[in-house]
């Protein structure tokens, strides 16, 4: 394999060590003063408290997995899989032990150096994230290929499946935790007792901070790592299982490839951190911009190399291009700067039935042009490179996740932020910083959650392609009973995955409000400021429901593909995954588009619009985003990690269906 994988190592380890210096440099930062360290203390206690408790679950599913694929396949793919699954854990951990330390700093920055201080020091915090992720996935990657050998790629899917599993209970209980906490502090804090969010008097104000952490920083990076890795993956089984590419310039290509977005996410990293100024959405967009600039003039002089012709070159322009533009439309539909969200925050003068019914249209409204979109980047890969180009687009837009993950983490940085301003009781000016940068970032984090949407619809086409191939599956016959039924218990998947993690999410609001309530009624002294509410009891609450709640929903994935595999075959298993890719993608940019849409309505009125805050319309745009919350937050985002983990699942256990 020649300088081409030790290339692909170096570039990794640089990733790792910029996120050591990122993260060296915050904690040389100002924490703030000694109620901001105190609070700051809290939010990093909760949310470390339930990764430790989440990993030890994790860990017993490590050993058992483990144990199944030694019996099932061979050792080195059991080994692939404790090495996905250990890294992805690693890229959650990191990330979040900096999020955490990054918050207060943030708030410091704000109070001290204003918009630019603050942003750079959110920003660095996130690009922890997004570099451990790129770094991890792309070293664990590449270790593997060099012991094992490019002809044994299959042995990677262990590796994918490690990245996919974890990836999904990071993601169902971060989700659970989160939405427990947010619908406990926003029903019984703001509608009962009328008192502002992040008010330091709610007893689940600090639960609601930590879930930001291990909601949208652990739990989307995980989601990313898993597809970041799954495209690589599905690229390189493909190259060795079809004939119209090279084997070897098929493997190297998408490796070549996500090394230079490693390198180009770093460089954006910096350059982000000195155009911040007075607009912090420039500075963020114009990091994602030029690292996707990089990547395609790169990628061109990649494909003549290694290809001879501007084919590949293509299928990755047509999977970045299709990424950045699902994204830009994610922002038209929930954003408060254009009409739908508008049109949501005019409904609320109406009632909250008026508010959650058109959000629901304009959430399957928003589905139309994503879906035209992945159907023509899929045709175009298609036309050009055939079911490679197919996967080389699913890479190409993933080149850059390390600078989508950077921008997607800082959001919930910024927020945690703000709440520790308002909690603090700093000054006014303060809070309107922090304000812009959490308001940027629940735009970013939308366009965060329609490219995890795109990219696992591709990811997961990719994956799905390679299973066909290893199966010698060359057509699924829609008129054979074993496929018709796979495919409608495909399509019911994601139904039924959503809403078990729906009524998780219930159930765990449930007990919070009820504790909120108990704390208010039974300690008056808390809303004259007298009594500090008991904070602890909150967050344990959401930590003890997400991490029993997550277990079914995840086990699901596994499951239900290795029955219809052992039951009735190969090719109804097809059946199964197409049946929920389709469904699938559809379902989640719903669910996610019409929460972010009903948040963003919401933060519209209180904006002072259509009556402002403790107005009719501001009660009705609340309940609206209270439906929303575990749509965008829980159930949406981990219908992404289903689909692909069903395949990963039919990928590595295809032995044991063809024999």
């Amino acid at each position: 394999m020649g300088l081409f994988v030790p290339i692909v190592i170096v570039a990794s380890v640089l990733a790792l060590l910029t996120a050591l210096l990122l993260s060296r440099w915050i904690k040389k930062q100002d924490p703030g003063t000694d109620e901001m360290r105190r609070l700051a203390g809290f939010i990093r206690e909760g949310a470390m408290a339930f990764l430790f408790r989440e990993y030890r679950i994790i860990g017993i599913f490590i050993i058992l997995m483990f144990t199944l694929l030694i019996f099932i396949t061979n050792m080195w793919t059991a080994v692939s899989f404790a090495v996905g699954a250990i890294f992805s854990v690693m890229a959650g951990f990191f990330g979040m032990e900096t999020a955490t330390t990054a918050n207060c700093r943030t708030a410091a920055a704000a109070r001290a150096g204003g918009m630019k201080a603050a942003l750079k020091v959110a920003f660095r915090g996130g690009a922890v994230m997004g570099m451990c992720v790129v770094g991890l996935g792309v070293l664990g990657i590449a270790v593997v290929i060099w012991i094992v050998g490019i002809e044994h790629t299959e042995i990677l899917t262990g590796f994918s499946l490690g990245a996919s599993a974890i990836a999904l209970f990071g993601r169902v209980g971060g989700g659970i935790y989160t939405k427990a906490a947010d619908m406990g502090a926003d029903l019984v804090g703001k509608l009962e007792a009328g008192i502002p969010e992040d008010d330091p008097r709610n007893p689940a104000v600090i639960a609601d901070n930590v879930g930001d952490n291990v909601g949208d920083v652990a739990g989307m990076g995980s989601d990313l790592f898993e597809s970041y890795v799954g495209s690589i993956v599905s690229c390189m089984i493909l190259a060795v299982n079809i004939h119209n590419v090279p084997v070897f310039e098929g493997c190297m290509f998408p490796l070549l490839l996500v090394a230079t977005g490693i390198i180009a996410s770093i460089f954006a990293i910096f350059v982000v951190g000195k155009a911040g100024g007075k607009d912090p959405e420039f500075a963020l967009e114009l990091g994602t911009y030029l690292a996707g600039g990089i990547v395609l003039v790169a990628s061109l002089g990649f494909s003549f190399w290694m290809f001879g012709s501007v084919n590949a070159f293509v299928s990755v322009a047509v999977g970045i291009v299709a990424g950045i533009v699902i994204g830009v439309l994610t922002e038209r539909f929930t954003s408060d700067s254009f009409r739908y969200v508008k049109r949501i925050a005019k409904d609320a003068e109406s009632g909250a039935a008026v508010t959650v019914v058109n959000g629901l249209a304009i959430g399957m409204l928003s589905t139309v042009w994503p879906v035209i979109l992945i159907a023509a980047a899929v045709f175009t890969s298609y036309y050009f490179l055939g079911l490679y180009g197919i996967a080389l687009s699913a890479v190409g837009m993933l080149s850059t996740v390390g600078i989508v993950v950077s921008v997607d983490t800082y959001g919930p940085i910024s927020d945690n932020a703000g709440g520790i301003a308002q909690m603090a009781k700093l000054d006014e000016s303060v809070r309107a910083v922090t304000d812009k940068l959490d308001s940027v970032g629940n735009t970013t984090a939308a366009i965060g959650k329609g490219f995890a949407i795109g990219s696992a619809a591709l990811t997961a086409l990719a994956l799905f392609v390679s299973y066909a191939q290893i199966a010698n599956i060359n057509n699924i016959d829609l008129l054979t009973t074993p496929v018709v039924i796979g495919m409608f218990l495909g399509s019911m998947m994601p139904f039924l995955f959503s809403s078990l993690t729906i009524q998780s999410v219930g159930r765990a609001a449930f007990a919070m409000i009820e504790e909120v309530r108990r704390q208010f009624k039974e300690k008056p002294g808390i809303m004259d400021g007298s009594i500090v509410p008991d904070y602890a009891k909150c967050v344990d609450i959401s930590t003890r429901a997400a991490l029993h709640e997550m277990i079914i929903p995840s086990l699901l994935a596994v499951f239900a593909p290795l029955a219809v595999g052992l039951i009735l075959g190969v090719e109804a298993l097809g059946g199964l995954l197409g049946g929920a890719m389709v469904t699938g993608v559809v379902l989640a940019i719903t669910m996610s588009n019409a929460g972010g849409a009903w948040d963003n309505a919401k933060k519209y009125i209180e904006a002072g619009n259509h009556g402002g805050k403790g107005s009719s319309s501001h009660e009705a745009a609340v309940i609206g985003d209270t439906i929303g919350d575990p749509l965008k937050d829980t159930a949406g985002p981990s219908i992404n990690i289903l689909i692909k983990l069903m395949t990963v699942v039919s990928l590595v256990f295809l032995p044991l269906f063809m024999k």
